[in-house]
């Protein structure tokens, strides 16, 4: 028998008690929201997701909710300071829907990247990490330039070892150390220029989502069928999903495949 929402309002009540959160069940949207009790700042769950979850994987998916809600609360009920810091700022790709301002109105420190994404910038904090918004920038009387500085330099000393899989003739390289920032390596150009180097064929990109970087060396046409179909399949399942739409990587620049791979003759 499938668990009603009220049935697991109760169980995430049990696991949250705490005397500092607030707990409240929006029974119209089948929400549950907890939050510290002092700032109003909070986390508001989609209890049918969670169900989905539980039905799936069981205890070690609230488990794994637990551990996420409890991290986020302790951050949110934290200060931090970026002097000091400088070698825990990382950039991290986002989908350009993804929103520019925090709940609380404060603007996020954003560099634009491509038509389909856009760049934020993250205080890594152990397990979790903050996006730095104007706010925490101003705390410091730093600018934007500053930040994406340190974060670029932070990026390029991030392990890019892959897995390769050859399908059809076309070699993928699969960057997934789930340390948060693999898709981020797409803005490690050094990276992309070594590879390209060493390409066959054609050098395409994806990063579906937060917790891969796909690389592809496309040398038939088959090959950019392959990576769209693993593009979008990648792009379902994310936990924190960024495009579906793959890019090549030619003079040093991202342009989307639909615009290029149509017609398109490959290397031979």
């Amino acid at each position: 028998m499938k668990m009603t929402s009220f049935q697991m309002k109760n169980r995430l009540e049990n696991r949250f008690a705490n005397e500092a959160y607030r707990i409240s069940f929006n029974r119209d949207k089948d929400t549950l929201r907890i939050e510290w009790k002092e700032s109003k700042r909070g986390m508001t769950i989609s209890l049918p997701n969670v169900i989905g979850k539980f039905q799936e994987r069981g205890d070690a998916a609230l488990d794994e909710l637990e551990d996420h809600v409890t991290e986020a609360l302790r951050i949110m009920n934290e200060e931090h300071d970026l002097a000091g810091m400088e070698k825990h700022i990382f950039p991290v790709i986002r989908s350009t829907s993804f929103p520019t301002q925090t709940k609380r109105g404060s603007k996020l420190i954003t560099k634009d990247h491509t038509a389909e994404t856009r760049i934020f910038y993250a205080l890594d904090l152990g397990k979790s990490y903050q996006l730095i918004d104007e706010g925490l920038l101003a705390k410091e009387g730093w600018k934007k330039e500053k930040i994406d500085e340190i974060a670029s330099f932070n990026v390029r000393s991030l392990s890019t070892d892959a897995k390769k899989d050859t399908v059809a003739e076309n070699d993928f390289y699969f960057v997934a150390t789930q340390d948060g920032y693999d898709a981020s390596r797409i803005l490690n150009e050094a990276f992309l220029e070594e590879m390209k180097a060493n390409v066959l064929g054609d050098l395409a990109v994806a990063v579906p989502h937060q917790d891969v970087l796909i690389i592809a060396d496309i040398k038939n046409n088959t090959g950019y069928d392959i990576l769209a179909q693993m593009t979008m399949k990648f792009f379902a399942e994310g936990r924190i999903p960024i495009t579906s739409l793959p890019f090549i990587y030619e003079d040093r620049k991202l342009e989307p495949i639909f615009i290029l791979a149509k017609n398109r003759r490959v290397k031979d």
